[in-house]
């Protein structure tokens, strides 16, 4: 159970703010989309008394905010309300705000007053319980890029990069870790860690990604990985607000460009002992990878690339998700590992013994970050609870290896979810099969529409 809100700590935040006009309570959802109510300022002692009703569907919605025929939660059941309350510690200013205005994230319980199944928060938890009985902790930071989208499409109705400020033209090159590109976009970067700090969001580097308008912005290694997951989606919904403010639109879809980069959710973990020892780090070098990697490493590895395939749904959880799977274009296509290489799925970074990690490059921005890290630590323990073989290291490009293991289409990823032994064990069974119905109902809903490109390449010619 997290620890909630408490009534102290609304009586500082309402003494802080005197002029606070209202709070969004916020609930992350299957899609990583938060929802919830906006409560007034003489309201808020319900964050922490009884609750504030919301029904349980909330969390199981789809993207475009339906309910899910294919679940029972919706109109199948009456739509049940349950009782949300804030949590400690996530009660903080919003800066971009037009008013003076608030937010919390919140929980929703049960009849039986647990945290309700289907909150990711609660999922993420439940993961990472095998690990934590281990007597390990996950250390975690997460990886978010993005593009800035001009506020008017392209003549032919398609979005199109942000133009900056005048003087300076519309970024037309990729310009990878381009120092000017920062100043481009440099009232709008300041006014992000500005935010950053009113909300305590551990934030500490930008840069210029392989487009023009993407950027990243990397997050501070943090020991819970709830926690990580928290930083990671008020840092989404902060980007987008300032964005917002300054005329843009933020968007963290996969691939919102044919010709362009993809955007990514890059996961970095270690585990740490109860000394606090990283048990992927050794004293001696490793022959193989040529750094202090200790043998749990190759383990938890080896965990990663046998679930890979069961959580893709996971890591690309929607129709636009797949097209960012292409060769040469830093997403991955197959579950290769290696030291230093970004055309891996699974990169160990150079460093020290404390510092050995794994990266995780698969999931998209759009991933929803509780469930993606939720499926990263279901891996880790797989590997290291079953002594696991990660197999050859690369050491090349790995888009010179077919791809072959993952599931690169989406109904075939839906099926590898559902058919899985292994992630029901971690995520559980009942969510599991939640998330695949859901997904495939909005699976079907999309392949049921026409797009324009059907018309251009068969009306006539078949």
């Amino acid at each position: 159970m997290p620890e909630l809100l408490s009534k102290a700590e609304v009586d500082a935040f309402l003494a802080a703010y005197p002029d606070l006009k209202g709070v969004d309570m916020l609930l992350p959802d299957m899609c990583g989309i938060l929802r919830g109510k906006r409560i007034g300022a003489e309201a808020l002692d319900k964050l922490y008394e009884k609750g504030v009703q919301m029904p349980g569907s909330t969390y199981l919605l789809d993207a475009t905010g339906q309910n899910c025929e294919t679940l029972v939660y919706g109109t199948s059941d009456g739509d049940p309300d349950y009782p949300c309350f804030g949590i400690a510690e996530t009660l903080k200013p919003v800066p971009w705000a037009s008013s003076p205005t608030g937010q919390v994230i919140a929980t929703m319980l049960d009849k039986e007053g647990e945290p309700f199944f289907a909150d990711p928060r609660q999922v993420l938890r439940l993961a990472a319980q095998p690990l934590v009985d281990m007597g390990l902790t996950p250390v975690v930071a997460i990886e978010l890029e993005f593009y800035l989208i001009d506020a008017e499409f392209d003549p032919a109705g398609r979005p199109q990069p942000a133009r900056p400020p005048a003087p300076a033209q519309r970024q037309s090159t990729t310009q990878v870790y381009g120092i000017e590109e920062l100043y481009d976009f440099e009232a709008f970067l300041v006014d992000v860690e500005t935010a950053c700090q009113a909300q305590n969001v551990p934030a500490d580097t930008a840069t210029s990604e392989y487009a023009p308008g993407q950027y990243e912005i990397n997050l501070h290694h943090v020991a819970d990985p709830v926690d990580a997951c928290d930083d990671a989606l008020m840092l989404k919904r902060l980007i987008k607000g300032v964005a917002r403010k300054h005329g843009m639109t933020a968007s963290f879809m996969a691939k919102p460009f044919e010709e362009l980069a993809g955007c990514g959710l890059h996961v970095h973990v270690s585990l740490v002992d109860a000394q606090g020892r990283n048990i992927f780090g050794a004293e001696t070098e490793d022959a193989e990878t040529g750094l202090p990697v200790a043998p749990a490493l190759k383990h938890a590895i080896a965990g990663l690339k046998a679930t890979m395939p069961d959580a893709m749904a996971i890591f690309a959880p929607n129709a636009n998700s797949y097209r960012r799977f292409q060769a040469n274009s830093y997403a991955p296509i197959n579950t290769a590992w290696g030291v230093d290489n970004r055309t891996v799925s699974l990169r160990i970074p150079r460093g020290g013994a404390q510092d050995m990690r794994v990266e995780h490059r698969v999931a998209g921005a759009d991933a929803n970050p509780y469930l993606a890290v939720a499926a990263v630590l279901a891996g880790l323990h797989h590997g290291l609870a079953n002594r696991l073989d990660p197999g050859r290291i690369e050491r090349g490009n790995a888009y010179d290896t077919p791809p072959s293991g993952l599931p690169l289409r989406w109904w075939q990823a839906l099926k590898t979810m559902a058919d899985s032994s292994v992630l029901p064990a971690y995520l559980g069974a009942h969510y599991c099969e939640s998330y695949v119905a859901a997904r495939s109902f909005e699976n079907d809903n999309f392949q049921a529409h026409i797009p324009a490109l059907d018309y251009s390449w068969y009306l006539r010619t078949v």
